[in-house]
């Protein structure tokens, strides 16, 4: 029985599955989406998530934690400088979960981890007319 065991192993070690999750991560800022299994995809998205909320936070301290948790430089100035202040303002759920076709080669469920796209709303200046 499973009783008080928490978290998934999806059938790997703990290096792996903490280099399977880095590395979706880095995938996802770089691309935007990322087509992977549903199980997968529903490990990885509770932990981007977090980590665009962390990235709001412009200090050094949330440099080095990035950092550390993402190994990628270029990924963090990324993730701090144009994913996290699109959300600025939204209190949570970055991410969507899209269901795909289930794969060919063995039927497991397939889905498209994605970044929602926010649309930006633009208040235009009343122009005084000098007239």
């Amino acid at each position: 029985m499973r009783h008080r065991v928490s978290g998934k192993k999806l059938g790997r070690d703990d290096s792996h599955r903490k280099a399977l999750l880095k590395n979706m991560v880095v995938s996802l800022v770089e691309h935007g989406s990322v087509t992977t299994t549903l199980v997968k995809a529903k490990y990885v998205k509770p932990f981007f998530e977090k980590l665009v909320t962390r990235a709001r936070v412009k200090d050094q301290l949330t440099v080095r934690e990035l950092r550390k948790r993402l190994g990628n430089e270029a990924t963090v100035r990324k993730l701090m400088n144009d994913i996290a202040p699109k959300f600025a303002k939204r209190p949570g759920g970055y991410t969507r979960i899209v269901k795909l076709a289930n794969r060919g080669g063995d039927n497991s469920q397939m889905a498209r981890l994605e970044i929602i796209q926010v649309k930006e709303v633009k208040v235009k200046k009343e122009e005084k007319s000098a007239e």
